[in-house]
C-alpha cells in the first residue's frame, strides 16, 4: 500500500511527559505532567495506552512498558518560542513560531478596557487572570444586577468574556467577542485568541453552556491542513481544532462538550467514508484539570479516555493510521496555573504493525504535519521531517 487513505489525529491537550531541554527557560525545570499525575494516583491505570507504547517512550507509574509494543513510539519537542495551545497546534501542521503570544498576568491595558466599554456600552468587571469557573461565582450576581461583562485572562493568551445567557444574548456576545477580537489584532496587544464564556443558572449554582466560541487568529502562513483542502482531501475538525486555526484548511468543523463527546464524534468520524484527516483536540485535560492544578482529576479524565480508545482501534481500517500526540505540557502539581514546556509523546499506530519501533526523538512537532503531506502527495510543509517511510 502506497498511502493511507484516512489519517485520525488525537491530540491530548496538555499531555507533557517531562521537561523539555529548554525548560529553564520558560520557567518549567522539573514539570512531569503524565510523570506526576500518575505519582499522585499511586499510579495510572491506561492499560490500552500502555500497550500502544506510552511507557516505552518513558516509565510511566502503573502502565506496564510494553514486551511488544502495537505503535510505533517516541517523543517530540517543541522547536517554536512558546507553550501555549495556538504555537503547539500550528507548529503540529507545519509552522513554526518565532514570536510568543503575549499575556497578561496584570490584566488588559486601560486603553483597550476603554474601547471594549466605549464599544459595547458595558462596563467591565474582573480584568485579571482567573478560573473560569471561579471568576463566574465571584462576579456572576454582580454581572446579573448590572449588565457588565466579566473580562479576564489566564496563563494562556487568551481574552475571555463571560456572560450569562439571559442576561446579553449568545448572538450580542459573538458580536461583543468579534469586536473585541478585532480591537486585539493590534500588535501591541498580541493576543492569541478572544473567547465567548456563556453561562446559565443562579449566584451558588452558575453552570459554563457548551455555547463557547473561539476567536483566534488567523494561522500567519499557509498550514498542511491548507495544502490538503485545497487538494480536496477532507479535513474534519473536532472540538476546538477549528477555532485554533480560525476555520483555516477546515472542510466540516464538528463542536463538542468535553473528552468523551470528543471520542464519541472520532468515532463518529470513522464510521464515514471520507479521504483525508480526522483531527481531534481532548481539552479537559487542559482546561478543566492542568490549569486548576487537580492532579487527581486529570488522572481519572486520562484513565476514562484510555477506556474509549478500544472503541478506536477496533474501527481502524487497512489504509487508517492513528497519530496521538498532545500540543505542550501543563502539570497540574508545578507553580501557577501556566502551561509547562515540555516534551509530548508520539504513538503512531495502524493495523499492519507487527511490533512498533522506538522512532528517532522529533526535533519539531512539524514532523506530524510532514508526515501527513507525504502521505497525500501534497506541499510539504517548511518545517518538519516526514517520518512516514519508517512507520509503514
Amino acid at each position: 500500500m502506497d498511502k493511507f487513505k484516512r489519517i485520525f489525529l488525537i491530540v491530548m491537550d496538555s499531555v507533557g511527559v517531562g521537561e523539555a531541554p529548554d525548560a529553564e527557560k520558560f520557567d518549567d525545570k522539573g514539570a512531569d505532567t503524565l510523570g506526576h499525575i500518575a505519582e499522585r494516583m499511586n499510579g495510572l491505570h491506561m492499560p490500552h495506552m500502555g500497550n500502544l507504547g506510552l511507557s516505552n517512550i518513558r516509565e510511566i507509574q502503573g502502565i506496564d512498558k510494553a514486551e511488544k509494543p502495537k505503535a510505533h513510539y517516541t517523543k517530540m519537542q517543541e522547536a517554536s518560542n512558546g507553550k501555549d495551545t495556538m504555537t503547539g497546534h500550528w507548529e503540529i501542521m507545519g509552522l513554526n513560531i518565532e514570536q510568543p503570544f503575549r499575556t497578561f498576568p496584570d490584566g488588559f491595558p486601560k486603553e483597550l478596557i476603554d474601547n471594549l466599554e466605549a464599544k459595547t456600552g458595558r462596563k467591565v468587571i474582573g480584568n485579571k487572570p482567573a478560573s473560569g469557573t471561579a471568576i463566574i461565582e465571584e462576579l456572576g450576581e454582580e454581572h446579573i444586577k448590572t449588565g457588565a461583562l466579566i473580562v479576564y485572562t489566564s496563563a494562556d493568551s487568551v481574552l475571555q468574556i463571560a456572560a450569562h445567557e439571559e442576561v446579553i444574548p449568545i448572538e450580542e456576545q459573538y458580536d461583543i467577542c468579534e469586536y473585541a477580537r478585532k480591537l486585539t489584532l493590534d500588535e501591541k496587544y498580541m493576543v492569541g485568541r478572544v473567547i465567548a464564556r456563556p453561562f446559565i443558572g443562579q449566584a451558588g449554582s452558575f453552570e459554563r453552556t457548551s455555547n463557547r466560541h473561539d476567536y483566534a487568529l488567523k494561522p500567519f502562513d499557509r498550514t498542511v491542513m491548507n495544502e490538503l483542502k485545497d487538494s480536496n482531501f477532507d479535513v474534519i475538525a473536532l472540538g476546538k481544532i477549528s477555532d485554533i486555526y480560525d476555520g483555516e484548511g477546515v472542510t466540516e468543523a464538528v463542536r463538542t462538550v468535553n473528552n468523551d463527546d470528543g471520542m464519541t464524534k472520532l468515532i463518529e468520524s470513522m464510521k464515514k467514508e471520507f479521504t483525508g484527516l480526522s483531527f481531534l483536540n481532548l481539552v479537559d485535560f487542559d482546561a478543566k484539570y492542568g490549569h486548576r492544578r487537580d492532579p487527581v482529576g486529570y488522572g481519572k479524565a486520562l484513565e476514562e479516555y484510555d477506556r474509549r480508545l478500544p472503541e478506536v482501534l477496533e474501527l481502524l481500517k487497512e489504509d487508517d493510521l492513528l497519530i496521538i500526540t498532545a500540543d505542550h505540557g501543563n502539570d497540574p502539581t508545578h507553580h501557577g496555573t501556566d502551561h509547562t514546556r515540555e516534551f509530548v509523546p508520539l504513538l503512531v499506530y495502524h493495523n499492519r504493525i507487527k511490533e512498533g519501533n522506538h522512532l528517532p526523538i522529533r526535533k519539531t512537532f512539524a514532523d506530524i504535519g510532514a508526515t501527513i503531506a507525504d502521505n497525500f502527495q501534497t506541499k510539504m510543509p517548511d518545517y518538519g521531517t516526514s517520518f512516514l517511510k519508517d512507520i509503514k
